[in-house]
């Protein structure tokens, strides 16, 4: 935008985004391939100079679900109620690791981008957006080579009802976005979360049913219990995979679970737009 200084008789250029707020979603399709673009980059970063690559997406909750089945299946002694274990322990791995990574790399995206945010306008929001897009990527890969694991090693052929992972796969999404949302903007201003998203992603971990199945706690508890939106998410998962006889599903605990979502993901969007102005001067 253009300016002319009345007093000096120059003129200015400012960088601003629209006035009104509809053109911020317009500048969101607008900048669509800039969206893209960035998700892409991450990608290739991620694995770039690796030797084995996109595998370490598979490495990981690989070895997370030999150790799980080792400790609650074997020294626990949780039950798995028919399934074979290692399914059922990957069955909650793939949906957390996504959650997970999805949500450290949008938490820290607005730090590591500081040089495009002080530099141009565009929609801020597609920063941390495109970070969760990645975790995305990774989820799909490590989705395939698991299955192929499964039917191959635990001779486990899933149910056509694994489709319906899907709209557990998108509540996990918009909670990871929503979170992600309101953890980039608040590290902005405050780096201290750069430390305390690690540990939220850690304790997560242990308090989210990923190695064994929620319903081991208590009747009275679940509902409490599935305020973590994962649980719901893990839950939807197991059914869609394992199949009700092993995970039915307890609905009082997804509806609990697509309502934080939803509150989430509001919350989250409104504070990074209210706070979104002040990002290339703060950061």
């Amino acid at each position: 935008m253009v300016t002319e200084d009345t007093k000096n008789n120059k003129y200015a250029l400012h960088i601003s985004p629209g006035k009104a707020e509809i053109n911020y979603f317009k500048d969101l399709w607008r900048y669509r391939e800039l969206f893209l673009f960035l998700a892409w980059r991450d990608v290739l970063v991620r694995y770039k100079q690796t030797v084995i690559g996109v595998l370490w997406s598979v490495l990981r909750p690989l070895v997370t679900m030999v150790v799980f089945t080792v400790v609650f299946s074997r020294i626990a002694n949780l039950p798995s109620n028919g399934a074979p274990y290692g399914v059922m322990v990957f069955a909650g791995i793939l949906p957390w690791q996504f959650f997970s990574n999805a949500l450290s790399d949008s938490g820290n995206s607005l730090i590591s981008n500081s040089h495009l945010i002080s530099k141009v306008y565009f929609p801020r929001i597609i920063i941390p957006a495109s970070a969760v897009i990645v975790g995305l990527i990774d989820f799909l890969i490590a989705f395939v080579i698991m299955l192929v694991i499964m039917i191959l090693w635990y001779s486990f052929i899933p149910p056509v009802t694994i489709v319906l992972t899907i709209p557990f796969l998108m509540l996990a999404f918009f909670s990871a976005l929503g979170l992600g949302f309101l953890i980039s903007a608040l590290t902005v201003k405050y780096r201290d979360f750069r430390y305390i998203v690690p540990f939220i992603v850690q304790f997560g971990l242990y308090i989210s049913p990923v190695g064994f199945m929620s319903s081991i706690v208590p009747e009275k508890w679940r509902l409490l219990y599935s305020i973590n939106p994962v649980v719901g998410v893990i839950d939807g998962f197991r059914w869609a995979i394992l199949g009700e006889a092993s995970q039915p599903l307890w609905w009082p605990g997804i509806g609990m679970s697509f309502a934080v979502s939803a509150i989430l993901f509001a919350l989250g969007f409104s504070y990074f737009r209210n706070t979104e102005k002040a990002f290339a001067d703060v950061i």
